[in-house]
């Protein structure tokens, strides 16, 4: 049953067009009644999409996602608790807040790569509340990491500035080696779009040339 749902999801996909990039084989479609906006899992940013990555997995097009209720403050410092550039001066799709402390500010790009790598030890970097904080996190769409904190991960720790070279595939195809990468096409070495800590021949994982980012198991 599972191998025919999958067909029919695939067959009902290839009928829709994204409403961001307008190419077909849109497969997620806004969860909000009445609405049929459906797009690319890789173009939701671009239209400024939500999918909640727990529980049923929920997906909303701009004008139906989830909105934060931070207020905002006349006297709030416009710039980012993690990268310190500048935020907009509210809240938005792109710049996010601490629904406990409302006082930090954040872009979406910034606490998305910040939760990715806290792991289990995420939470707000400015009050380092945690539960109600990480709840509003997944109701805005940042995926989160159950593994520990990579700074905390013997594994990744190496020479600074050091880059992954090599494949993890569970079967390395290269007949050039594990270590051996081109430039472009089969042997070309993808590194995982979260993590950066592991890697895959664009041929040992399948990957065809218009795949947008690829992911570890672990993440």
């Amino acid at each position: 049953f599972l191998v025919e749902d999958t067909r029919r999801v695939i067959r009902e996909a290839a009928k829709k067009s994204c409403f961001i990039c307008y190419k077909m084989g849109a497969s997620i479609t806004c969860c909000e009644t009445g609405c049929d906006r459906t797009f690319h899992l890789p173009c939701a940013p671009d239209g400024e999409c939500v999918t909640q990555y727990f529980g049923a997995y929920r997906s909303f097009c701009w004008e139906h996602r989830p909105q934060q209720a931070v207020q905002a403050r006349p006297s709030q410092d416009n710039t980012c608790s993690i990268c310190l550039d500048t935020v907009e001066n509210k809240i938005s799709y792109k710049t996010m807040g601490c629904p406990a402390c409302q006082d930090a500010r954040f872009h979406r790009q910034c606490i998305q790569r910040l939760a990715l790598h806290a792991g289990i030890g995420f939470r707000c970097p400015c009050c380092l509340n945690q539960e109600p904080f990480m709840i509003e996190m997944l109701t805005m769409g940042i995926r989160l990491s159950k593994r520990p904190p990579s700074w905390e991960c013997v594994q990744a720790v190496g020479p600074l500035g050091q880059r992954h070279d090599r494949c993890d595939a569970g079967t390395c195809l290269c007949p050039g080696g594990r270590k051996h990468a081109e430039e472009e096409g089969p042997w070309q070495l993808r590194l995982c779009s979260s993590c950066a800590a592991e890697g895959t021949h664009q041929h040992c994982s399948s990957l065809g040339n218009s795949t947008y980012s690829w992911e570890c198991n672990t993440c």
